[in-house]
Formats: C-alpha cells, sequence, structure tokens
C-alpha cells in the first residue's frame, strides 16, 4: 500500500502532449530543477483531473488471497474499509477513555472552576460565586447542594463550560457527569482525525495509524477524561480543519468538472475556466466557520487559528487555480474566491461568539444577572458609543476587563512552563496526587512503604519525541518538496503552538498543547508514510520500511500502556511510580 508522499500542488498549466494518450505531461518547473540538487524529483501525476483530485489507495490485489477472501468479500471490504477501520480505532479509545471515568472521585486541577461554572451557565445561563467548601459539598452529597446566585467575574467564554454542562444535565453534578462530554469529544475526535489523515493522505490504512496514535496519546487521554476547556478546543479546531479539506476536496472535484476536455475525455488546463470559474454555494467552508467560531466561543486563542487557518485555506484555492491552467492565479482568487471566504468564515465566528453570550445577555439588569450585564447602564454611562445596545457595551467593557487579565497573568504556578519545552515534555502538568498506604485505597498490601496515585498530563514520551524528528521532516517536505500536505499538518501545529511564543511571560501551562497533538499525529503518520516507501519501490525497501514504521508505532504502544497507571491514578507501588519519571522535571 503506497502512502503516495511525493503529490504536489502543480505550479503551472500543463501542455499536452501530440500523439500521445490524450494525457497531459508536466515537465519540471524551474523551482524544481533547483531543487533537484537536494535529490530527485518525483513527478506529479499526469493529468490535471488526477492533480486536482487524486485518488485513494488500496491494498495490493495480492493482499486478499492470503486472507482467505475470495473476490466478492474483498470488494465489500475495500468499500466498507474508509469507514470500518476508523470506527474499530474509535471503539478502542472510547474503551479506554470511558473506563471508570469517574475515578478518582475527586474535583481535580482546574475542574474546580469549569465544573462549577457549567453547573451554573445550564441553570442560570451566567457563572456564579461559591463558596470555598463547595468542592467538598458536591462530592459529599453527590451534587444535591444550593446554586448560589451571586455573579462571578470569569475569564473564558461560554461554550466549553455550556459543552460540559450537558454532561451534568444528563448525568449530575458528579465526576462522571461532568467528565463525559469531554470523553465524548476526545472520543469522537480519534474518529475525525481517521477520517482525515485518510483525506489528507488518500489512505484507508495511514488515516487509521493517525488515529491510532492520537488514542494512545497521553495528553489527550488525559485531557479527555478531565473537565477542562482545551479538550473543547481541540475538538473544534479539529472539525474545522477537516471541514476545510473536505470544502478543498470539493472545490477542486468542481473545477475539474468544468474543464474542458480532449476528443479522448480527458480533462484539459483551461486559462479562462481556471480564472473565472464561480465556485457557488460551498457549504463545508461555512461548517469551518461555525467549527472556529465555537473554538474562539471556547478559548480565546481560537482566534488566532482562525488567521491560520484562513490563510491556509486561500493558499488552497491559489494551488487548485494555478493546477487548472490559471496564469494568474492569485488575481483569480481575489477576484473570485476571497470575499465569500471572508463572508463564510470571519462573519461567521463573530456570530457565533456573540450568540454563545445568549444567556449572559438574557439574564436581568438590575445588578442580580450576569457579572458587569448592568455596567452600560451604572458605570459605563455617556461617552461616545451610546448609541450602541447596552448589552453590547457591556460585553465590550467584560471582554476588555478579561483582555487585561489574560495579558497581566504572571503569578507563579509549580507547574507552569515555557512553550519552548512542551514539544519534549519538558514539564507536564499533575492534576491529581495522592500517597495511599498499604492496603488502602486501592494500594497492594506488598507495596511496601506506600504507594503513589496520580493523574499527569504526560503526552506519550516516544510519541512526542518521534514528533520532534517528524515535524523536521514535514518542514522539509514543504520548503524543499512544497508538498501542500506537509504544509497543512504544519499550519495546524503552529495555529495551536506558536501563538503561546509571543506570551512568555505569562503563566501557561503544557496540557494547552492538546489543542496541536492531533496534528502532530499526522507528521508522525506522514513520517512514518515514507518509511513504507514511495510508489514503485522494490520488495526489500518496503518489507524493511514496513518493519521500521510498525516497530515505531509498537513501541508508542506499548510506552502508552507502560504509563498507563498516571494517565489513570491508579495505585501503584512508590518504586513503580519513580521507574516512571523518567525526567527530574515531571516530579
Amino acid at each position: 500500500m503506497t502512502d503516495r508522499t511525493d503529490w504536489k500542488e502543480s505550479s503551472g498549466p500543463a501542455a499536452p502532449v501530440a500523439g500521445g494518450s490524450g494525457r497531459a505531461v508536466r515537465a519540471l518547473t524551474p523551482w524544481q530543477r533547483r531543487l533537484a540538487r537536494f535529490g530527485p524529483v518525483a513527478p506529479a501525476p499526469a493529468g490535471v483531473r488526477e492533480r486536482l483530485v487524486p485518488g485513494y489507495t488500496s491494498a495490493a490485489p495480492g493482499v486478499w488471497p492470503l486472507l482467505g477472501l475470495g473476490e466478492g468479500m474483498a470488494a465489500q471490504l475495500r468499500r466498507w474499509s474508509g469507514w470500518l477501520g476508523p470506527l474499530l480505532v474509535t471503539l478502542v479509545a472510547g474503551l479506554t477513555r470511558f473506563w471508570h471515568l469517574g475515578s478518582p472521585k475527586a474535583v481535580i486541577f482546574d475542574e474546580t472552576y469549569y465544573a462549577k461554572d457549567a453547573w451554573a451557565l445550564i441553570h442560570r445561563g451566567y457563572e456564579v460565586n461559591w463558596p470555598k467548601d463547595a468542592n467538598d459539598l458536591v462530592l459529599r452529597h453527590a451534587g444535591d447542594v444550593k446554586l448560589p446566585t451571586d455573579a462571578a467575574y470569569v475569564v473564558h467564554p461560554p461554550v466549553g463550560k455550556y459543552v460540559i454542562g450537558i454532561g451534568e444535565w444528563l448525568f449530575g453534578f458528579t465526576p462522571f457527569g461532568w467528565r463525559f462530554m469531554t470523553a465524548v469529544l476526545g472520543t469522537l475526535s480519534v474518529l475525525m482525525l481517521c477520517r482525515i489523515g485518510r483525506r489528507l493522505f488518500r489512505s484507508t490504512l495511514l488515516g487509521c495509524l493517525a488515529g491510532t496514535l492520537l488514542a494512545v496519546d497521553g495528553l489527550h487521554f488525559v485531557m479527555s477524561r478531565t473537565a477542562l476547556l482545551d479538550t473543547v478546543l481541540m475538538f473544534f479546531v479539529l472539525a474545522a480543519f477537516g471541514c476545510l479539506l473536505v470544502d478543498r476536496d470539493r472545490a477542486r472535484a468542481r473545477l475539474a468538472a468544468a474543464l474542458p476536455v480532449d476528443e479522448a475525455g480527458v480533462p484539459l488546463p483551461d486559462a479562462d475556466t481556471a480564472e473565472t470559474l464561480r465556485m457557488g454555494w460551498r457549504p463545508w467552508r461555512l461548517a469551518a466557520g461555525l467549527c472556529l467560531g465555537l473554538a474562539f466561543a471556547t478559548k480565546w486563542n481560537g482566534l488566532y487559528i482562525l488567521v491560520f487557518f484562513a490563510v491556509m485555506a486561500v493558499w488552497w484555492d491559489v494551488g487548485a487555480r494555478r493546477t487548472a491552467g490559471a496564469r494568474r492565479p492569485y488575481r483569480a482568487v481575489l477576484r473570485q474566491d476571497l470575499g465569500w471566504a471572508f463572508l463564510s468564515t470571519v462573519p461567521v465566528v463573530l456570530a457565533t461568539y456573540l450568540l454563545s453570550w445568549l444567556g449572559w445577555i438574557l439574564s436581568p439588569t438590575d445588578g442580580s444577572g450576569g457579572y458587569f450585564r448592568d455596567w452600560a447602564a451604572t458605570d459605563g454611562r455617556g461617552g461616545a458609543f451610546t448609541w450602541l445596545p447596552d448589552w453590547l457595551r457591556s460585553l465590550w467593557h467584560y471582554e476588555h476587563e478579561v483582555y487585561q487579565f489574560h495579558v497581566g497573568l504572571t503569578s507563579p504556578h509549580n507547574y507552569q512552563s515555557n512553550p519552548w519545552s512542551w514539544i519534549v515534555l519538558g514539564r507536564p502538568v499533575s492534576y491529581y496526587y495522592e500517597s495511599p498506604s498499604p492496603g488502602r485505597s486501592g494500594c497492594p498490601t506488598d507495596a511496601g512503604e506506600k504507594c503513589a496515585s496520580e493523574v499527569l498530563a504526560l503526552g506519550t514520551p516516544l510519541l512526542w519525541w518521534a514528533a520532534c524528528f517528524a515535524l523536521a521532516y514535514v518542514l522539509w517536505r514543504w520548503a524543499l518538496r512544497r508538498d501542500w500536505r506537509a504544509g497543512a499538518v504544519l499550519c495546524g501545529v503552529a495555529a495551536g503552538w506558536l501563538p503561546w511564543f509571543m506570551y512568555q511571560q505569562r503563566t501557561i501551562f503544557f496540557f494547552y498543547a492538546v489543542v496541536f497533538a492531533p496534528f502532530l499525529c499526522l507528521a508522525v503518520t506522514m513520517t512514518a508514510g515514507a518509511l513504507l516507501g514511495p510508489p514503485g519501490a522494490t520488495e526489500r525497501r518496503r518489507i524493511l520500511g514496513a518493519a521500521g514504521a510498525g516497530a515505531l508505532v509498537l513501541l508508542i504502544i506499548w510506552n502508552f500502556i507502560y504509563f498507563w497507571p498516571i494517565f489513570t491514578g491508579q495505585p501503584i507501588p512508590i518504586d513503580a511510580w519513580r521507574a516512571r519519571m523518567w525526567l527530574d522535571t515531571w516530579v
């Protein structure tokens, strides 16, 4: 099975070959000739349709007889493998994430904020101030506690807390209830990544590999079992990326269908079509705008991701029109696509963000509603913007205060880390730690001095350290081979990681990296695909590549199993816990 790592965007229209099969053959561009000094440049697929809409790979014909399957059964499996494989991977991910989801039976780390805020939002429409002993009361009385009425000042938009609140509404104000929806989204994100990887690499095998890597990533696993906002943010970001990927394929298919054909019915590049065709209704781009709006309404760094993804989508349009034959693809995109691309994303994002505050907007304005809800009618009276609705002025003031809080947050924390260290797992975050004595709270009686029960937000080490090398390979693929898939993966990593470098003085944490963890899995998958070998590689090369890639994946899975106790809070002897503290900074 090939991974087709040599597909690139076309750099110009192809010239048909007279007397040939009717297919266009593209010679190397000057840029590719300059790159040839670094090694051979594999030719892109010859036909313009194949360059616009590449096909999917399938297993070699000899695989099915080896498995004892007839042609009929093999055809059925080929037809359904695009969903069966991802669903099997998702089933495993779901079983692990929902296993003892209510354990530890405690309010761990920042659940102390978001679990209670979620409960208040679904009952009042705004967050409230809880008493200091609220966590003990909630756990002791199974959530049957009186809901306060005083509004609370909070610094994150409401969507992520509404999502957490859905689980509480379904299953009660308990650890299982407030973790339910993050487990659901964490599981569904594995399914999405399988399908995204399949579409990106045109290979069901590589798509399932990407999902498997995400399923066994410790950071994603722990975050899927904890009621924090970052898992919700990651889900909407990944969904937006998937929507843009589907939109890319559909737009390019529309371009391919509009191109003129030769006497053999083969599409030919055409400058007029490529520069003037209007793409029309693009619902998947609108869906991407909705997902990005929900991401922004979960945490503000979703706005940076909107910028990165919008630029990426425009570049994709440029590449599509250039491949179809446009002589001035940037001008064509500016005239035909850019305006609609803007309307499909930015206004949708802003409208989604405003609607997310509807509970706060509809709360009372007499001082008993949401925090700052009555600001425009009290402290904010007068000024140059009194023609705006009071709710909008109050909300703007609230957002300004929140911005000042975020940029000025420098309070030291024991588990804070610099974004430079995230990729190498420099400082993971301990969400929960107990030291039960032997024979108590699940600690084995023969444990010795004591046990350790910890939930550590730590990426699976071998996966993340492999991702360091994978990112270097993907960067090379993008910079020197102009591989659009490598650029897409890098865009996802950059969107979730690079903005934090502007706030290195701020108190920030490693678990923010869960937003770009799926894209690290795609980078490792792309590298594994390269290990498998390019199309046309010798059988020996393929066998060696498959052995290397398989060994890497098996080691990553073993690494996840080894760290399972400290991902789930299982009590283990203290010596076993120390053996898993591979770096001093993990303690």
